[in-house]
């Protein structure tokens, strides 16, 4: 991407603005990279560390509690030392992390460095996106935010591929022994890219301003906006201040209550319609149908590059027809979708294609819509000054949800039954549709400062 003309003459940069969004982005690698790293490898450890099930279920999910930590620490932590300096710091913990879950002897060894990536996890999940969206223009903040569920979904669907290759490279006794290692370590090396790489971006324009350093954020903007237009953004950006504390109270008062209940709300939304039961169990899935263990592997390989693919359409389609649309839509066709495939179960014609049809079509329809528009929206509808830890609170709420349904998806499917777990999450998806339809405004094209006057009206 050139420059792209602005009104009043003033040109948009955004060869700049997408180059620091694609290095902020790549803390979505990170978060893709470890939440599908463990499912290549947790056969071998169950092995090699002789797991219980409920140990194994906690190799899943202990990487989960530190990211509720994390997200839980962002907020205030970045409001504190800048957005630039507490990704640095992830970064720092995701390389420990990768490195000292590929080292240990003990499980409690491993856990204990899941945990400590998790927290590296928790705080990117939260700060990438409202980096970006601190830094990018209105008009393309909703694919240069969505950038990072791009990444997100590139780094699942690339660890697919590279835990077949490490656990195809010895035999069964190497695999259990060395190969679950390489898994988890080799995340250490897009760590250090990231690393490396965010001391070349600039600290968010924002935060500087929020510190009384908009002689520092003129600059920034002025590579962003052009001259006239990074002016009035200063102006701007400081009027969003005055009638702020920064306190997380302040979301609590009548008028921006609702602020707080749209962001939790969808973000709890985008994990009960159960996306990550499907991503995490979906071999046990596709083998409930009858398949094979191989055929299995091959269609959850497909369920990553059709996430993959429609995370893409996302990008290009969010800032067109809007964030509002693509949740109406893709919650709409998510609750058609998981009806049928109840159904499916119900009746027990699982055979042939049918099942994975209306899977695939779960997914993509979660991929355009609730994947990146509910992390676009935690980061663009809190107001300037808390907008650091209110979007901390959405993210915990994210995270935790997740927990509940990867740790409640097994027995359900096992009491319950398939029929009923898929009409339950599709009966959160008619939820989703219903909060959308009536509490989430537009946002596209608006300023923050512009969707924050929003929110008083």
């Amino acid at each position: 991407m050139g420059n792209v003309v602005a009104s009043n003459n003033d040109r948009v940069s955004m060869k700049f603005v997408t180059l620091v969004s694609i290095v902020s982005a790549l803390g979505g690698l990170l978060f893709g990279f470890d939440t599908a790293v463990v499912s290549g490898a947790v056969g071998f450890m169950e092995d090699r560390f002789d797991l219980s099930k409920l140990q194994v279920g906690w190799a899943v999910s202990s990487l989960i509690i530190g990211c509720i930590v994390g997200a839980a620490m962002s907020g205030v932590l970045s409001d504190r030392f800048g957005r630039k300096r507490v990704l640095i710091a992830a970064a720092i913990l995701f390389i420990i992390s990768s490195i000292g879950s590929a080292i240990p002897d003990t499980f409690s060894g491993f856990v204990i460095a899941r945990i400590i990536g998790g927290i590296g996890i928790g705080i990117t999940s939260t700060l990438c996106p409202l980096y970006n969206a601190e830094i990018a223009p209105a008009k393309y903040r909703g694919r240069l935010v969505a950038l990072n569920q791009l990444a997100v979904v590139s780094g699942i669907f690339l660890t697919y591929f590279v835990n077949l290759w490490i656990s195809n490279s010895g035999n069964e006794a190497w695999g259990i022994e060395t190969a679950w290692r390489w898994m988890f370590g080799v995340g250490a090396v897009p760590g250090v890219l990231f690393l490396v790489l965010l001391f070349f971006v600039p600290e968010s324009p924002r935060w500087l301003i929020k510190q009384g350093q908009a002689a520092a954020a003129l600059p920034i903007l002025l590579k962003i906006h052009g001259e006239k237009l990074a002016k009035q953004e200063v102006i701007d950006i400081k009027n969003s201040f005055a009638n702020e504390n920064g306190s997380i109270r302040q979301l609590f008062k009548p008028s921006l209550r609702i602020v707080l209940i749209v962001g939790v709300g969808l973000a709890i939304l985008q994990q009960v319609t159960g996306i990550n039961a499907v991503m995490y169990y979906a071999p046990e899935i596709f083998k409930a149908t009858g398949a094979g263990t191989n055929a299995a592997l091959v269609q959850t390989i497909l369920v990553g590059f059709i996430n993959l693919l429609f995370t893409i359409i996302a990008l290009w389609l969010i800032d067109k027809v809007g964030r509002k649309a693509l949740l109406l839509f893709g919650s709409a066709s998510m609750a058609i979708s998981l009806l049928v495939i109840g159904i499916a179960f119900h009746s027990g014609h699982t055979d042939g294609p049918f099942v994975l049809v209306f899977v695939l079509l779960y997914v993509a329809s979660f991929a355009v819509s609730f994947g990146p528009v509910v992390w676009v929206l935690m980061s663009e509808i809190f107001p300037n000054r808390i907008r650091g830890k209110a979007t901390a609170i959405a993210s915990m709420a994210l995270w935790a949800a997740d927990y509940v349904v990867s740790q409640t998806f097994p027995p359900l499917l096992n009491t319950a039954g398939p029929a009923t777990t898929f009409w339950l999450y599709g009966a959160m998806a008619l939820i989703a549709f219903f909060f959308t339809w009536r509490l989430v405004p537009e946002t596209k094209g608006k300023s923050l400062e512009e969707i924050e006057v929003l929110w008083k009206r």
